[in-house]
């Protein structure tokens, strides 16, 4: 297949698997490569010692085939103890029930944003394409990357955020829509009424740049894609799909709710982590509230929840765990990541097929 994503990756198909963090490693970025597509390793939760190992693996096992890693670019907050306070005294109720005692629980950053100390590690490596999300690094952490060949990408929510990307050079956008699972990539505003869906949002950002634009939110199988493609896209990003596949490293619990009718009902929450991100509506975003609660901002939430989380999924329960789903997980199926990666370039219009190997 020949697209101007295809021509500027290399890959043989206009597939982008989305990085997904705590739901995969290596595996699925490598199954997705092998089939042809741009495979996404997720770094922003890894420690060092991970990262190199992750690293290793996909320069060892991608076989020559691009690859990617994706950061976050986001600005920490200042540690704002009141709020703390105020968010643990939220959740004493759920400590109490679940035997938990707030004043063991340590605060910790959460996601570092791409750094010099994560850069020096990556260097050894120098990845094919490295993508963002929030933003960008500083033009002079921009430019190490740059000097290792690699592509870089990032995701935009709204047409003065694909315009900004541009502006400071990135080689293509991912045009994210409202539909997407996981964490709003915007980064130009906290505005959520800004945000629109896929198929509002990507031909404005196609009309308004010069580079090639990656349709992502509600891609699940060939009619999205092909849809994405009508709209002018030169390539797609899906991550739900990919969600239940051996390759991925989804919980339990998590794989349960993907596969109930409770998937039909995700919204946007800033419970898990401070950021806006989307999921599987349960039991913590009725109870605490989705987006009127008291988390501190992205990502110092974080901290405090993780005890519920892990001791609810011990008991079998999903009721505190961030089931990061798009609103479109219908055809997210437990089939290997080869088959989806194929099954969405099938949407691939048949113009952009002549070339196929």
């Amino acid at each position: 297949m020949t697209t101007p994503l295809t021509q500027l990756l290399g890959t043989a198909l206009p597939i982008v698997q989305a990085p997904m963090a705590g739901v995969q490693g290596s595996a699925l970025a490598l199954a997705v490569c092998q089939a042809g597509g741009l495979g996404s390793l997720p770094a922003a939760a890894l420690s060092p010692d991970a990262l190199r190992t992750e690293l290793g693996l996909m320069a060892a096992q991608s076989q020559g085939r691009p690859w990617n890693v994706n950061f976050f670019a986001h600005v920490p907050p200042v540690p704002d103890a009141a709020r703390e306070a105020a968010w643990r005294a939220s959740l004493a109720p759920c400590y109490a029930e679940h035997g938990i005692d707030p004043a063991g629980i340590a605060a910790s950053p959460g996601r570092s944003p791409f750094s010099d100390a994560v850069a020096d590690v990556v260097e050894a490596f120098r990845p094919p394409v490295v993508s963002f999300h929030f933003g960008l690094p500083s033009p002079a952490l921009l430019a190490r990357v740059r000097a290792w060949g690699a592509k870089v990408l990032s995701s935009a929510t709204t047409v003065e955020e694909a315009l900004w990307l541009q502006a400071q050079g990135v080689d293509a956008i991912i045009a994210q829509g409202l539909e997407a699972g996981g964490h709003r990539g915007f980064f130009l505003t906290r505005d959520l009424s800004t945000q629109m869906g896929t198929f509002a949002l990507l031909p404005q950002i196609v009309q308004a740049v010069k580079l090639p634009v990656i349709a992502a939110g509600g891609i699940v199988d060939a009619p999205s894609v092909a849809a994405a493609f009508a709209l002018g896209a030169a390539g797609v990003q899906a991550g739900t799909a990919y969600l239940l596949c051996p390759e991925a490293t989804t919980s339990a619990v998590h794989r349960a709710a993907l596969q109930s009718e409770a998937a039909r009902h995700t919204a946007l929450t800033t419970l898990f982590t401070g950021g806006a991100a989307r999921g599987i509506v349960n039991r913590a975003m009725r109870e605490l509230g989705a987006l009127d609660n008291q988390a501190p901002a992205f990502p110092l939430a974080t901290s405090a929840i993780a005890p519920l989380r892990a001791a609810a999924e011990r008991a079998g329960s999903g009721d505190f765990t961030p089931l990061w789903s798009g609103q479109n997980a219908s055809m997210c199926h437990a089939v290997p990541a080869a088959e989806v990666t194929r099954s969405l370039a099938a949407g691939v219009p048949a113009s952009m097929c002549s070339n196929a190997a």
